[in-house]
């Protein structure tokens, strides 16, 4: 019953850094690896395997300007203890991949080892690297959709040279960490709708701001975030995650102003049977037999985005 740890995101200019905590707990899973030595397809091939099989997940997010105020040292001891208050299921022991351990100072620190490589050596490590890899990928990829000059789809925050010519034409976005260099000439910059040079925000846009600020307010519930925007042909989930022993499948409902109406009230009957229709067909394609399953509507409003209301739907 190891408790394994890894971070992904160290080294960006842009985005979030993510620590995976995973326990396998006797469970066996072929080809665990280093997730960067993994193909795209691979990973979450495996990452969909893991979430399903693993006794205990977790995910800690620190965000660009949660690094730039306390910095990259003190942002990896939060995402790891952030990770590591996700994961309910017992543990003897824990293996953190590197030579620093993030836990020390805590009740669990001397319960951990440190590794180098231990991402290729420990499966439960491994599982954390991947587990937490997709998750920052992911979560780029969606920005990529809300910001499409920057590339981010292609390099997700890092220092590449389409990158820099992008920041070079456009500036920066709120993704940037400003605390880095080269990046600090920009710390006084003025940010307004995304950019320096903001592209128009269209319904898509609004669209995936609201389930960003959705998936915030979950993980700060303690959900991990297992998809976005999974979908089919026939069918499509907004936010798929995961609590202690239950699996959430929420829809997103964004208002601009709370006066607007809607919000949750929004999802209709027939929006509802859909809502089924979509936990049934994933449910189809992955083993969530352990899980209870819960449908959740989030109703998200204002400009920034807020959560307004959560609500079980059925």
């Amino acid at each position: 019953m190891i408790l394994g740890i890894d971070e992904v995101g160290r080294g960006p200019w842009a985005g979030p850094l993510v620590v995976g905590a995973v326990v396998l707990g006797g469970v066996q899973i072929e080809s665990l690896t280093d997730s960067k030595k993994l193909s795209k397809k691979r990973r979450e091939e495996l990452n969909l395997i893991i979430q399903s099989k693993a006794s205990g997940i977790g995910l800690g997010w620190v965000f660009p300007d949660e690094i730039d105020e306390i910095g990259l040292s003190k942002a990896l001891v939060l995402a790891t203890k952030r990770a590591v208050e996700q994961v309910k299921t017992s543990y003897s022991e824990i293996i953190i991949d590197g030579t620093v351990n993030f836990l020390s100072g805590t009740t669990k620190g001397k319960y951990v080892t440190t590794l180098k490589k231990a991402d290729l050596l420990i499966p439960s490590v491994s599982a954390a690297s991947i587990v937490a890899k997709v998750a920052r990928d992911n979560y780029m990829y969606k920005q990529d959709e809300i910001y499409p000059k920057y590339g981010f789809k292609d390099h997700v925050g890092y220092g590449t040279a389409k990158h820099i010519q992008a920041i070079n034409d456009y500036g920066i976005t709120p993704l940037h960490r400003l605390s880095i260099e080269p990046l600090s000439i920009y710390r006084n910059t003025k940010l307004e709708t995304g950019s320096i040079k903001a592209e128009p925000v269209t319904s898509k846009d609004i669209g995936n701001i609201g389930e960003d600020a959705a998936a915030e307010h979950l993980k700060k519930l303690g959900h991990s975030i297992v998809a976005r925007n999974w979908k089919t042909k026939l069918c499509e989930i907004d936010i798929i995650s995961t609590k202690d022993e239950t699996i959430y499948f929420t829809e997103v409902k964004y208002r601009k102003t709370a006066n607007q109406g809607g919000g949750v009230s929004a999802i209709t009957p027939s929006k509802l049977k859909k809502m089924k229709f979509a936990v049934e067909i994933y449910s189809i394609k992955n083993d969530v037999s352990r899980f209870k399953k819960i449908l959740l509507g989030v109703a998200v409003t204002d400009s920034p985005p807020k959560v307004e209301d959560v609500l079980e739907v059925i």
